[in-house]
């Protein structure tokens, strides 16, 4: 500990992300990223934007950006925030919306960077346990509170909550804001966004990392009421009014407007991982019901840390959290074919003895 930090800094404990290592080549399919590259569409427009505007501050409020989302789902400018990743958008919105007299619910099982926003922002965290499958019970988000947070699907879990279970939290929370975080909706969810104009309580918030291959350039956006959207707006300009550059915002807007490469790379990642859960079963792993663009796996007899450990040496890289209620399952994510084959055949000799 230096003597130089605060007293805060001292006492977080950081979020921790996926390994990166570089000692060799390895198929990762620890980060949850995309196995396909970004729209041809965006990697262009962003080598247009490579000039001598660069010399200039990019628009502060991301109006090309923010009129291409409203089109696209049907909304008012005004319901729309966006932000450098949906991470830092979950910063803001713990900050404009969470009462730090009174504590914010979120899953046992869930998002780990929302225990670090909590202790960053003293605000306590009051989890509520996933049932021994994993599922949410939504009726158990109720008492006094200062709001909730949601990922849908879960993660790691990879389950869907279903969008009736959504509105029935948003009615029994109608004094709350209810944060619902869809990083990963697009592999086989609904999004809770067509609920926008009927809670005024609901902030959906997304992110170009996972479906639209952008994990590299840091574009997150949310969806609420004009009031909840201004509350964002008003945390943003006091930390930093330029969040997103020029190279960015012209990436984003043509990756949004590229709906047929988004749909036809998303369409890929389903049938893979569709085809991988039937190959998991078959080696005897239990699976949960995914509706990202991961799996959530557990071995019926050999541990999850042994496994692990034994696909790092074989040059493939999964995600192993030694935590409570989860430290036997691994999370995996879902790369090309090649990559999930490649994966496979090393756990058929891994558990077939």
């Amino acid at each position: 500990m230096s003597k130089f930090w605060s007293p805060l800094t001292a006492s977080l404990e950081p979020y921790v992300p996926g390994e990166q290592p570089k000692d060799k080549k390895y198929i990762k399919l620890n980060t949850n990223e995309n196995p396909y590259p970004p729209s041809p569409k965006a990697i262009v427009a962003m080598a247009d934007a490579i000039n001598e505007d660069l010399r200039l501050y990019p628009d502060p409020n991301c109006e090309s950006l923010v009129t291409t989302l409203a089109n696209r789902h049907g909304l008012q400018p005004k319901q729309i925030f966006v932000g450098n990743g949906s991470d830092e958008i979950l910063a803001f919105a713990f900050a404009s919306f969470f009462d730090p007299s009174k504590p914010v619910l979120f899953p046992d099982i869930s998002y780990s960077f929302y225990k670090v926003y909590a202790k960053f922002y003293g605000i306590t965290p009051k989890l509520i346990p996933l049932d021994e499958q994993f599922n949410i019970h939504v009726e158990e988000y109720v008492g006094e509170h200062g709001g909730i947070i949601i990922p849908n699907p879960n993660a790691p879990t990879a389950m869907l909550m279903p969008l009736d279970h959504i509105k029935l939290l948003l009615e029994q929370n109608p004094e709350q804001v209810v944060i619902i975080d869809e990083a990963y909706i697009d592999f086989g969810g609904q999004s809770a966004v067509t609920l926008v104009d009927s809670y005024p309580n609901l902030l959906v918030i997304q992110t170009l990392s996972k479906s639209r291959s952008l994990a590299g350039l840091r574009v997150g956006f949310a969806f609420g009421s004009a009031e909840l959207i201004e509350g964002l707006n008003r945390t943003k300009n006091s930390f930093n009014s330029y969040t997103l550059d020029r190279i960015a915002l012209a990436g984003a807007v043509a990756s949004i407007e590229d709906e047929t490469y988004f749909v036809e790379t998303s369409a890929k990642v389903i049938a893979t991982r569709e085809r991988v859960v039937q190959q998991l079963e078959e080696l005897h792993f239990v699976v949960t019901p995914s509706a990202a663009n991961f799996v959530f796996i557990s071995h019926r007899s050999i541990p999850a840390k042994q496994i692990f450990e034994q696909l790092r040496v074989e040059g493939v890289l999964v995600r192993y959290f030694a935590s409570p209620r989860i430290d036997n399952y691994l999370r995996v994510s879902i790369g090309t074919d090649e990559e999930m084959d490649a994966l496979i055949k090393a756990l058929h000799i891994l558990t077939v003895q």
